[in-house]
C-alpha cells in the first residue's frame, strides 16, 4: 500500500502515529501567572541533545478557552518553565485521566489523584512518584504547518532520579516499567532490554 497524505489513506483509522512508535511519553506539568497547575501527557515527546541536555514536545489541538494550543503550551508560553514527568506502568490510569480536554480552571493533579511535589530549579509542580522527572527551561516554540502544530523546546536545569530506580549507578527502566504510545489506542510497558555494542566499541 501507498498513499500521499493530502490524498487521505482510506482506511478507518490514521496509520500514521502507528508507524512511528514506541514513543515515549512526556507527561508535562505548568504553571500558569495565575498559579494553577496543569498536567498532560504528550507522545510526540523525546530527548534532542546531550550538552547541554535538552528535551522537545510537540502539541498538536487547541481548546476553545484557549484559542490556537492547549493548556500546556499556553502556561508555558506565560512562565517559561516546565517538567516533564516520566511514566511508569504504575501511573497509567493517572497518567490516562490528565489526557482529557479539561477546562482550564482545571488541577489535573487534583482531579486525577496525583500527590505533588515542587521542582527545585523552575516554579512549577512535578508528579512526586514520577521514576524521574526533568525540570526544564523554555528555548523556543516553533510552530509547525496545520493548524495548532506546535513544538516546545526546553533546556533540562534539573534532573530528579526516584532513588530505587539506581542500580549500581545505573537508571535501571526495568525497575518501574516505562509507559510507551503505540498507535490508536494502544500502548506498551518495556519489561525487557538487550545491550548492543557500537561498531569499534
Amino acid at each position: 500500500m501507498f498513499y500521499r497524505p493530502e490524498d487521505g489513506h482510506g482506511l478507518p483509522h490514521n496509520p500514521f502515529n502507528a508507524v512511528v512508535t514506541p514513543r515515549p511519553i512526556g507527561w508535562i506539568s505548568s504553571r500558569g501567572t495565575d498559579g494553577r497547575d496543569n498536567l498532560a501527557p504528550y507522545s510526540f515527546f523525546n530527548a534532542v541533545a546531550y550538552v547541554p541536555p535538552q528535551v522537545m514536545f510537540a502539541s498538536t489541538s487547541a481548546k476553545p478557552d484557549r484559542s490556537d494550543t492547549k493548556d500546556s503550551v499556553a502556561n508555558i508560553r506565560e512562565t517559561g518553565v516546565f517538567c516533564v514527568n516520566i511514566v511508569s506502568e504504575a501511573l497509567t490510569d493517572a497518567m490516562n485521566r490528565t489526557s482529557g480536554a479539561w477546562d482550564r480552571e482545571v488541577d489535573e493533579f487534583t482531579d486525577a489523584g496525583i500527590e505533588k511535589a515542587e521542582c527545585e530549579t523552575i516554579a512549577c509542580s512535578r508528579v512526586a512518584a514520577a521514576p524521574a522527572a526533568l525540570e526544564c527551561r523554555l528555548t523556543q516554540v516553533v510552530q509547525l504547518p496545520g493548524e495548532a502544530n506546535f513544538v516546545v523546546f526546553g533546556e533540562v536545569t534539573g534532573v530528579h532520579l526516584r532513588d530505587d530506580c539506581l542500580v549500581d549507578g545505573i537508571f535501571d527502566v526495568t525497575r518501574f516499567y516505562p509507559l510507551s504510545r503505540l498507535g490508536y489506542k494502544d500502548y506498551a510497558v518495556i519489561r525487557e532490554t538487550f545491550s548492543l555494542k557500537r561498531p569499534g566499541e
